[in-house]
C-alpha cells in the first residue's frame, strides 16, 4: 500500500507533487520521495519519514521543473531502510525514474533474468527497482534515440508479459514525458485527470482521485487493467491497452480500509461502499439477534465511522463517538513490529467514559487482522464501564496473507487463520463478534456501478489469488519474510545501514 503521483504541468510542479503526496499520506508513512525534470536534468529528494519531514524549504527549491513524479511508501516486507525509498532511477536508456504501488509475485525469477539476460544490476531488495529495470530494458530494446508513444506502449506490453502480481506505476522518461500503467488484473488503483490553466492543459496521475480533487484536477477516469497512459513533456496525452487478456479484479480491501472515503475507485464511491457495508451488517445482526440489546454503536476511528453510522441508523440505535483519537499517531495497521503496534494503541485512542458506563456497546471496526488492536480496545471499553462489549467487523474474517502490495502479516499471525468466529471472539475478549459475509461485502462495494468488474480480488478473505501463480511454496517464502521476528531483524539491519550511510 503505497501512494504514487505524477504531473506534467506548465510551470514548476514541486509544490503540486508535495500537496498530492500529503493527500496520499495515509497510503504510506515510512518514506517519501519526489523527482522532477528540467532541461534534461533530474532533481531528486527522498528519505524516510512523513512528507512534511522529508521535504524542507531548501529541498523544495531544488526540485525545479514542470514535470515530475512522487511516492509515499510503507515497507511490504518490513524493511524501512532509506535505500528503498522511491522513486528509483536508472540512467539507461534516457534516464528513467519510477515509483510503484503493489508487489510482484515473480520477483525472484525477474531478478535472475535481469542479471543473467538483461545484464542489469539491482541494488536493493525492492521489487520496484526490479520492475524499473524490466521497463528500462524493454524500452532500450526499441533502439530509438528519441522514444515515441509507440515505443513506450510496446515496452509496457512486454512488462505485462514478464511481470506478475499487482502494480500501479508512474515512470518519468527524462526530457520526454511521464507514463502510468496498471497490472492486467487492475488490482492496484490508478487514475488520471486534467486541469486547465492560462498556459494550457496540465495532466496528473495518482493512486486515488482525492489527490486530483484537492489540486483542482478533473478526474478523467481510472486506467483500465493493463492500460497505459503516456503524457509527453509538451502535454500531449496518449492511452493504449497494453495487455493481451486483461481481467478486471480490483482489490476489495481498498474499499474496506486503504482508500480515503472521498475517493472514487473504478467508478465506485468508497464512501457509498462503506455506507452499504453498514447496512449489510445491520441486516446480519437483525437476522442473528432480532431481539438484540445494543444500547449504542461506537466506531473505532477513523475508517469504520461511515459503516458504523449507517449500522446504527438501520438498527435504530444511538450512534456515539466513544473514542478520541490522537491525530499525531500513525496508522497502527502499517506500523512495523508488533511491539510498536501494541504501544501505539493506548497512545492513539482514549475512551470517553460516559459513553460506555453501564451500556451494552457495539464497537465497529473496518476489519480484524492480528486482533491485537481490537483486543486492547475492548479492554478499554470494559475499563470505561461497559456492561457488555460486542464487536462488529465491516469486513469478513481475514484468514490469508495479501501478496499484491498490502503488508498483511504471515498467515499464522492472522487471528482468524484456522479459527472459528467463536474462537476469535474469545481471544479478543468480546461478548459477541459479528463478521461481514463476503457475499454482502462484494454486493456493498459493487452497488449500482456502471463499470463491469469481472471479479474482486478477495484473496485475504477466501484465499483465491487472481493472478493464478500463488502456491503454498510462495506463501511459505513470504511467511518467512513477513513474520514479526523477521521484520525485527530487518529493521535492525536497516537501522545499521542508515546509520553507516549518514
Amino acid at each position: 500500500m503505497c501512494g504514487i503521483v505524477g504531473i506534467v504541468g506548465k510551470s514548476n510542479v514541486n509544490q503540486a507533487l508535495y500537496d498530492g503526496l500529503t493527500v496520499l499520506q495515509h497510503r504510506g508513512q515510512d518514506a517519501a520521495g519526489i523527482v522532477t525534470s528540467h532541461d534534461g536534468r533530474l532533481f531528486l529528494r527522498k528519505d524516510n519519514g512523513l512528507v512534511r519531514d522529508v521535504f524542507q524549504q531548501r529541498h523544495m527549491q531544488r526540485l525545479v521543473g514542470h514535470m515530475g513524479i512522487g511516492h509515499v511508501r510503507y515497507p511490504t516486507a518490513g524493511s524501512s531502510s532509506s535505500a528503498e525509498a522511491q522513486p528509483f532511477y536508472v540512467n539507461s536508456p534516457y534516464g528513467i525514474t519510477l515509483a510503484h504501488n503493489g508487489n510482484l509475485t515473480n520477483v525472484e525469477q525477474l531478478a535472475k533474468e535481469i542479471y543473467e539476460s538483461d545484464l542489469r544490476h539491482v541494488n536493493t531488495n525492492s521489487d520496484s527497482e526490479v520492475l524499473l529495470n524490466v521497463f528500462a530494458h524493454e524500452l532500450a530494446q526499441r533502439g530509438k534515440l528519441q522514444p515515441t508513444e509507440e515505443d513506450v506502449f510496446a515496452a509496457v506490453t512486454h512488462v505485462h508479459e514478464r511481470c506478475l502480481g499487482g502494480y500501479a506505476v508512474v515512470a518519468m522518461i527524462t526530457g520526454y514525458g511521464i507514463v502510468g500503467f496498471r497490472d492486467p488484473n487492475g488490482i492496484r488503483p490508478i487514475v488520471f485527470g486534467q486541469r486547465h490553466t492560462d498556459e494550457g492543459v496540465e495532466y496528473m496521475i495518482a493512486s486515488e482521485s482525492v489527490s486530483l480533487d484537492v489540486l483542482g484536477f478533473t478526474l478523467i477516469r481510472d486506467l483500465a487493467p493493463g492500460e497505459a497512459v503516456y503524457i509527453t513533456e509538451e502535454g500531449k496525452l496518449y492511452t493504449r491497452q497494453c495487455a493481451t487478456d486483461p481481467k478486471y479484479a480490483p482489490c476489495i480491501f481498498e474499499h474496506v480500509y486503504l482508500a480515503r472515503p472521498d475517493s472514487i475507485m473504478d467508478g465506485i464511491s468508497v464512501y457509498k461502499a462503506r455506507l452499504r457495508m453498514g447496512e449489510k451488517l445491520a441486516d446480519k445482526i437483525l437476522r442473528e439477534r432480532p431481539d438484540h440489546d445494543i444500547d449504542v454503536v461506537i466506531p473505532i476511528p477513523d475508517t469504520s465511522r461511515t459503516a458504523a453510522l449507517e449500522l446504527a441508523n438501520h438498527l435504530g440505535v444511538k450512534f456515539r463517538e466513544g473514542f478520541v483519537k490522537n491525530r499525531y499517531i500513525g496508522r497502527t495497521f502499517i506500523m512495523p513490529g508488533q511491539a510498536a503496534r501494541k504501544k501505539s494503541v493506548r497512545q492513539k485512542l482514549n475512551a470517553i467514559e460516559l459513553e460506555f458506563r453501564g451500556k451494552n456497546v457495539m464497537l465497529v471496526d473496518d476489519s480484524i487482522v492480528r486482533g491485537t488492536t481490537c483486543k486492547q480496545i475492548i479492554q478499554m471499553a470494559r475499563e470505561a464501564g461497559a456492561k457488555n462489549v460486542y464487536f462488529c467487523s465491516a469486513a469478513p474474517a481475514v484468514r490469508y496473507p495479501n501478496v499484491y502490495g498490502i503488508d498483511m502479516p504471515s498467515a499464522h499471525e492472522l487471528i482468524a487463520h484456522g479459527r472459528t468466529t467463536e474462537q476469535v471472539c474469545e481471544l479478543i475478549g468480546a461478548d459477541w463478534l459479528v463478521y461481514q459475509d463476503l457475499s454482502d461485502l462484494i454486493e456493498a462495494v459493487s452497488g449500482s456501478k456502471k463499470i463491469k468488474i469481472d471479479n474482486f480480488d478477495c484473496a485475504v478473505f477466501d484465499g483465491k489469488y487472481v493472478t493464478g501463480d500463488v502456491d503454498e511454496a510462495y506463501l511459505d517464502r513470504i511467511e518467512q519474510a513477513r513474520n514479526d521476528a523477521s521484520k525485527a531483524k530487518s529493521q535492525a539491519v536497516s537501522a545499521i545501514i542508515d546509520l553507516y550511510n549518514n
